[in-house]
């Protein structure tokens, strides 16, 4: 799947292990282990960038600046607004390719025609709660990081959905998911879309790899009688869509019907009119 519709975003080209990007009136330059080739870089925009992110050897790195970039600034699509900073690591705060996933997921709820209750584990910035909230649903956001969840919920506000029914939680999502088995709650939509990597508070190694598939097992007892969808989002190699996909069958399909796909999600590559992907979803949804 490609993600279109985007003006405030652009992936403008790829090359050396470097993605050329806008994000409004920012150009910036992030590295990507994938990109692999070594194309000439054409553009101009390579050499008038505001920044670049710099990977250390040590791990870790650092932003180099060129031009005067905001300490925040925002991108839209589709009536939704989005908050950016240069954070460590190389992040923006958004992954612009997951707007295929804010489509599918506004049009189940609004197709659906009757009151949805979405989960959105390690929710992250947001973006997702805030396409179901303007589809209208009622949305649980739950994310570790009390400052990403901050965040969220200043991008409700600049996207005027702050009056939204949604529940914002700093928390740990798998004893999140235990303590609502207990109290009986449920919901006809559940997002998730966890790391790759972590280590827990003792020090403990987290894979995703590892641990997916006692995540969705974990949340079966969560979802309604009559759920409407069940989006699993990945950014680990090792996890390929078909074997996401094929969890998905063994333990939401069996139980309820409907049927399950996936997909490599992907953004076009102005330059050359190639798709770069960018991570991998995995979806049930009812017929």
């Amino acid at each position: 799947m490609r993600t279109a519709d985007w003006q405030d975003y652009e992936l403008i080209d790829t090359s050396s292990g470097e993605r050329l990007e806008r994000w409004g009136n920012v150009v910036l330059i992030r590295p990507d282990p994938q990109i692999i080739w070594n194309t000439p870089k054409k553009n101009p925009l390579w050499k008038q960038a505001n920044a670049r992110y710099i990977r250390s050897s040590k791990g870790g790195g650092h932003w180099e600046t060129f031009k005067p970039v905001p300490s925040v600034w925002s991108v839209s699509r589709n009536g939704l607004t989005f908050r950016l900073k240069m954070m460590g690591f190389k992040h923006t705060g958004l992954f612009p390719e997951q707007a295929c996933n804010w489509d599918f997921v506004i049009k189940k709820i609004r197709e659906a025609n009757r009151p949805i209750k979405v989960l959105n584990l390690f929710g992250y910035t947001g973006a997702a709660t805030l396409a179901c909230l303007a589809a209208g649903a009622q949305v649980c956001h739950v994310d570790a990081s009390r400052g990403m969840v901050t965040w969220a919920r200043e991008n409700a506000e600049v996207s005027g959905l702050a009056d939204r029914p949604v529940r914002w939680l700093v928390d740990d999502c798998e004893k999140f998911v235990l303590r609502e088995q207990r109290r009986g709650n449920v919901y006809d939509g559940i997002i998730m879309d966890p790391p790759s990597y972590g280590r827990g508070p003792n020090g403990e190694v987290w894979k995703l790899e590892e641990q997916i598939y006692r995540l969705v097992q974990m949340c079966l007892p969560i979802l309604s009688r009559e759920p409407l969808f069940f989006l699993l989002n990945s950014y680990t190699a090792g996890l390929s869509p078909a074997v996401m996909e094929y969890l998905l069958g063994v333990l939401v399909q069996k139980r309820y019907g409907g049927r399950v796909s996936c997909d490599e999600i992907g953004l076009p590559v102005t330059e050359t009119g190639l798709v770069l992907p960018c991570g991998s979803t995995a979806i049930w949804q009812t017929e």
